[in-house]
């Protein structure tokens, strides 16, 4: 396999902290310095919409709601110590709303959008002390999950007319925390910190409460990423030692007592999730992997970092030893790098890179993914992955 680029998204003024896909429609949104939201098309890598005015500082991480009925909801995470909700309604009409276009789906001129399309700044989330670095939204779209510089993650929840109450401030953490992401089909969150672990946290009756502690990067761990496996639940992480993980949650029947658990692991008391390093996957970084993405369809790992080298991992059966990961049908398996590409935003680090589906001129899907880099460069690159 290689990595090929296919294209660059129009340069922007500052940094770009992230780009995210949106879950249904041919669009990715992007985060940046200069506090201005830009929306592109996937279908031809062109700027659709922008949005801005809603913050006074960078703005450093985006999710958009799963769900959403009738309309797209965006949260904006910034530096200014707040989080932004926007919505835009969607028509039945146009299937690519803020595209807009013709019969046959060609985009218009920039002239030819109207005002409905424009952006509603709904609410803004006061409560952190200092920058909020990640906001996420849960699988059902319930809760939105955000982390702060101050050291804590708040999980807010939607009420009626842009109402959101506050559920949750948890404070396991003893130093910044870098992000948060829930599990693909639980209410369960976790988060990354500047403290060297990963906490995972649940609802317990009307309470929030930390679950299980994973610990086991010598340094910050600045990204994590869940894999969409159906029953199988884990969870990869990326570091500033310049290693990638892979955590797996114990089913209860077969976890471990205290006295046969790795000592890398620190069961919470209520000792209800039981997560364990699974492996530790070949060198590939040589400084901080800042991102890190498990690929939804695929099962490949993305990763990302100050080196500026794009790499990705494949799991593959492989001939069994000691030294390869077991699975339950006593198979064996192993990640080995199978793409890389070096200096993709030539000198500059990449912040994050992302799985995104691929989308025709038209606006179909083609049942394939890409891959999304954003720079210190203020580049958004595009890039195939070749059998």
């Amino acid at each position: 396999m290689r990595l090929k680029s296919i294209g660059s998204f129009p340069a922007q003024p500052d940094r770009v902290w992230c780009a995210v896909p949106h879950p249904h429609l041919p669009l990715v949104a992007t985060a940046s310095t200069d506090r201005v939201v830009r929306i592109y098309s996937l279908r031809d890598f062109s700027l659709v919409s922008t949005i801005e005015g809603g913050h006074k500082r960078s703005i450093r991480s985006l999710a958009w709601k799963p769900n959403a009925k009738g309309e797209s909801v965006l949260a904006t995470a910034s530096f200014d110590s707040t989080t932004g909700i926007w919505h835009r309604a969607e028509h039945a009409h146009d299937p690519y709303p803020i595209i807009g276009g013709d019969e046959e789906n060609e985009p218009p001129h920039s002239d030819e959008r109207e005002e409905e399309e424009e952006w509603r700044f709904a609410v803004v989330l006061d409560g952190h002390d200092s920058e909020v670095k990640s906001v996420a939204w849960s699988p059902g779209g319930s809760f939105l999950a955000t982390c702060s510089r101050d050291k804590s993650v708040w999980i807010w929840e939607e009420m009626e007319g842009d109402n959101y109450e506050t559920v949750a401030v948890l404070q396991e953490h003893s130093q910044d925390v870098k992000m948060v992401v829930w599990h693909p089909e639980e209410e369960l969150l976790a988060s990354a910190s500047y403290d060297d672990t990963i906490r995972l946290y649940k609802e317990d009756v009307d309470d929030w409460v930390c679950c299980a502690v994973l610990t086991g990067h010598t340094s910050t761990v600045w990204a994590i990423s869940f894999e969409n496996a159906g029953s199988q639940s884990r969870l990869a992480s990326a570091s500033d030692d310049q290693t990638v993980r892979i955590w797996h949650r114990q089913p209860k029947a077969q976890s471990a007592s205290p006295a046969q658990q790795p000592s890398i692991i620190k069961q919470t008391d209520d000792g209800s999730q039981d997560w364990q390093e699974q492996s530790c996957l070949p060198k590939a970084h040589s400084r901080t992997i800042y991102s890190i993405d498990w690929s939804k369809s695929t099962g490949l790992i993305a990763t990302a970092g100050g080196d500026g080298r794009i790499v990705v991992y494949k799991e593959e059966n492989v001939a069994g030893d000691e030294s390869t990961q077991g699975d339950s049908d006593g198979s064996r398996k192993e990640w080995r790098v199978v793409a890389q590409i070096p200096s993709a935003h030539g000198v500059y680090e990449i912040n994050s890179i992302s799985w995104c589906p691929r989308w025709d001129k038209h606006g179909k899907k083609m049942g394939e993914e890409i891959l999304l880099s954003t720079g210190d460069d203020g580049i958004v690159n595009a890039f195939e992955l070749k059998l």
